[in-house]
């Protein structure tokens, strides 16, 4: 017990830790501490390794196929762009572009409207 040195006493408020002494604004990036995330490193999941596949560019179908009028009337066409459930697929997932997009939903809307399309899927 004799040879028990005091502890400093930090000031309240202060949040700094005991050893620093130098100012929050003069200390460089590597005293920050540890980071929790490096953005060079990316686990694929529980194996790591990166990325598994090579994930194409997607483009407009109707772009490429110089298709102009999308038809309320094509079913086989609008089918594709519809999910099981009923739901207009969105563009990031069909890869369509926004213009094409617009008119896709519009013409689904219609053939909704006059019962080409189902609203929703059947139980």
């Amino acid at each position: 017990m004799a040879d028990e040195t005091p502890t400093p006493v930090r000031a309240e408020g202060s949040s700094r830790p005991e050893g620093s002494s130098a100012p929050r604004s003069d200390r460089g990036p590597s005293d920050r501490g540890p980071r929790q995330h490096s953005g060079g490193e990316r686990s694929g999941g529980p194996g790591g390794g990166g990325r598994k596949f090579f994930r194409r560019k997607k483009v407009c179908k109707f772009c490429v196929e110089k298709i102009d009028a999308i038809s309320y009337r094509d079913q086989r066409l609008l089918q594709q762009f519809v999910a099981e459930r009923g739901k207009i697929v969105p563009r990031r997932l069909t890869g369509v572009c926004t213009a094409h997009q617009r008119r896709l939903t519009r013409a689904i809307k219609q053939a909704r409207n006059i019962a080409l399309l189902p609203f929703a899927a059947r139980f």
